[in-house]
């Protein structure tokens, strides 16, 4: 009987405040407000120089892939780096100002997909435009970086950079060993014995490795090509040396032929505008809103974490069956 005498209490209390409530915002008006920001459109900013014609900074940087950024905390969109690229060519594109484009990069590289789109991106830009591109390497351009890279008339690297890895990689885990030890069995159905190829949960047979190694041959077969293409004073000694993966210094790679000048950003921005034949440009990086862009090594909204950081989280690893080909140095 005490029971039902607090329930019923209860519910009469729940009651009458819902009853408070109503009254007291009877007559208000309610407005939904959400905290996600949508990516606002790109804008120009001049960062330094002045004159007629206009060289476009543009900033390939961190792994390249089509995945969004992932940032902890923030409730802004998220741009990806394939698409930002993308955004500031048709900007350029529209700007008969815009004489010359600086790619200023520092990346290790990325999937072999992104890397051929964004090569395929610029060379129609350059096609459609009919403007010199410059390359200029940072601290890292290898791999996919460098195959990036190959779409530029001219390429200046920092005797410090970290260059070359030109070279395919997939790698996976094989934590068979580790389930069994953990009492976990993995069961696959499948329409066909090879269905399942790179699967972490077994050893890939032989078989399926000599598959793998010609898909691996022809994205490498690529690369060289879109080498050929961009280098044509690169020897074939020079090539046989740089076609094994290795790494290389800026001057290393200056004395392979695979950049044409060793010095930095204002050396690059010098040869846009001797190329672009004006002496004088303003030299414009895009941005969007509320970023910090001031000089020619400011970071471009959009871009993606640092390779260290997302390695750090894991995302270079392999974390599903299904293979990643990689133009990635990932010593």
């Amino acid at each position: 009987m005490n029971v039902r005498k607090k329930r019923g209490s209860g519910l009469l209390a729940f009651y009458l405040v819902a009853a408070l409530f109503s009254v007291s915002t009877a007559g208000c008006a309610f407005v939904n407000v959400t905290l996600y920001q949508p990516a606002l459109p790109l804008q120009e900013k001049v960062i330094e120089g002045a004159g007629p014609g206009k060289v476009l900074v543009m900033d390939i940087s961190g792994v390249l892939t089509y995945e969004e950024e992932k940032r902890g905390g923030s409730f802004k969109e998220q741009v990806n780096l394939i698409a930002r690229v993308k955004e500031e060519l048709e900007k350029a594109s529209q700007d008969n100002e815009v004489k010359a484009l600086i790619l200023r990069i520092n990346t290790p590289g990325g999937t072999v997909s992104a890397s051929d789109l964004l090569y395929h991106e610029i060379m129609q830009f350059k096609k459609k435009r009919k403007v010199k591109v410059v390359a200029c390497f940072l601290g890292m351009a290898t791999s996919g970086g460098y195959y990036v890279a190959s779409a530029a008339d001219h390429i200046v690297a920092q005797p410090t950079t970290l260059t070359g890895s030109v070279g395919t990689i997939a790698l996976k885990f094989n934590v068979q060993g580790l389930m069994e030890k953990v009492g976990v069995e993995e069961e696959t159905v499948k329409s066909g014995n090879k269905k399942d190829m790179w699967s972490p949960f077994r050893p890939a047979t032989s078989e399926e490795k000599v598959i793998f190694q010609r898909i691996i041959d022809e994205y490498q077969s690529r690369f060289l090509e879109v080498v050929r293409a961009g280098r044509k004073n690169m020897t074939d000694s020079d090539l046989t040396t740089v076609e094994d993966g290795r790494v290389f210094s800026g001057t290393q790679a200056f004395r392979l032929h695979l950049v044409d000048e060793l010095g930095y950003m204002n050396d690059a921005v010098q040869w846009a505008k001797a190329a672009a034949g004006v002496e004088k440009a303003q030299v414009i990086i895009y941005h969007r809103p509320g970023t910090y862009v001031d000089n020619i090594y400011s970071k471009s909204p959009g871009e993606a974490l640092s390779w260290a950081d997302r390695l750090q989280q894991g995302e270079l690893l392999p974390q599903r069956p299904e293979p990643r080909f990689m133009y990635l140095w990932l010593p």
